[in-house]
């Protein structure tokens, strides 16, 4: 498994707010979905207020 760094845009609000995430994932789509699932549960939002900008291999 390879870590990945995700950063991106979540709305928070009136206003979007930066976050970044590592993941440990087989792949990006992967780590993706690992992202939108761990945002969507800790801030109560669905896929489509979750902008994702980035995914590199650390």
């Amino acid at each position: 498994m390879e870590n990945y760094i995700i950063s991106g845009t979540f709305k928070a609000g009136h206003s979007w707010e930066n976050f970044t995430k590592t993941v440990s994932s087989l792949n990006e789509k992967n780590a993706a979905e690992t992202v939108y699932s761990l945002i969507g549960s800790e801030h109560g939002l669905k896929r489509n207020l979750i902008r994702l900008d980035s995914i590199s291999k650390e």
